[in-house]
């Protein structure tokens, strides 16, 4: 099952992206997990279909309505062998 690690920048964080995230997330199947990182950013961690890391991904590029989002790096990560999409802090 593919993985990938997702870091978004931008007015990411104090506008419910993770809350957000993780409701598109379970949306698309996927499991895994998303947080806050101290650079001010947003990280996630998902693993599932292709097709839905894809869309996961896609969605990043907007994120809800009251996110500035200015940059989305991913790569492929390693499977971690989650059952479920939560909000880590």
């Amino acid at each position: 099952m593919p993985a990938r690690s997702i870091h978004i920048t931008g007015k990411v964080q104090n506008v419910c992206f993770r809350a957000a995230a993780q409701e598109k997330a379970k949306e698309c199947g996927l499991c895994g997990w998303v947080r806050n990182t101290k650079q001010g950013g947003v990280e996630i961690y998902a693993e599932g279909d292709e097709n839905a890391l894809d869309a996961l991904e896609q969605w990043c590029h907007s994120g809800p309505s009251a996110a500035k989002v200015e940059r989305v790096t991913t790569k492929e990560a390693e499977q971690e062998g989650l059952s479920d999409f939560t909000i880590a802090y």
